[in-house]
């Protein structure tokens, strides 16, 4: 990728930045902590450092946006081209992910009752996760990708009960049973 295409990957994630300052996300977690990981996905810091589980759901947006680009531009927009588009659209995401509406959402449907949106620093991190999703996507075979996915997916369930598949369906249609299912693995 040329210096061009770099330059205009870090203008989207500067113009989400100064965006979701506009909207008054805070830079960092209010805990006074900057880390860069954080494991606990029922902390205050969930959502708030650089990375949390979540951030490997990012990932797999990198690795849907290649797919999704390159069946819908194929040849005629470059690999480089749709990176920049997947970086908008994951940017865009991010400040969706942050209004009012969406961050309701999360905590009417999910077990994400103390949610309140994301950190910047976490914004900015999951616009990398999604980049690494979509390098991996271009640049792995095919199946070695697919696994990585699947693999992704399995962890998260295990480990946090929550993965990419069920936040769709929590967002979209809350399903009362996946709701009771995870809040029973919650650790007090």
């Amino acid at each position: 990728m040329n210096k061009k295409y770099l330059l205009f990957a870090l203008l989207i994630i500067i113009l989400v930045v100064v965006i979701l300052f506009s909207m008054g996300r805070i830079p960092f977690c209010k805990c006074g902590v900057i880390s860069i990981w954080s494991s606990d996905v029922m902390s205050s810091e969930q959502s708030q450092q650089f990375a949390d589980p979540y951030s490997f759901t990012h990932i797999i947006h990198g690795v849907i946006f290649y797919l999704l680009l390159w069946l819908i531009f194929g040849k005629r927009f470059t690999p480089a081209q749709r990176f920049l588009l997947a970086l908008g659209i994951e940017g865009a995401w991010e400040i969706l992910e942050n209004t009012d509406y969406v961050i309701n959402r999360y905590r009417e449907a999910t077990i994400s009752l103390d949610y309140y949106g994301d950190s910047i620093f976490n914004s900015v991190g999951d616009i990398i996760f999604m980049a690494v999703g979509f390098i991996m996507a271009w640049k792995f075979p095919k199946k070695i990708t697919a696994g990585i996915v699947v693999l992704i997916e399995l962890l998260l369930l295990y480990f946090i009960h929550d993965n990419l598949t069920i936040n769709l369906i929590m967002l979209i249609h809350p399903v009362e049973f996946i709701k009771t299912w995870q809040a029973s693995w919650i650790k007090f």
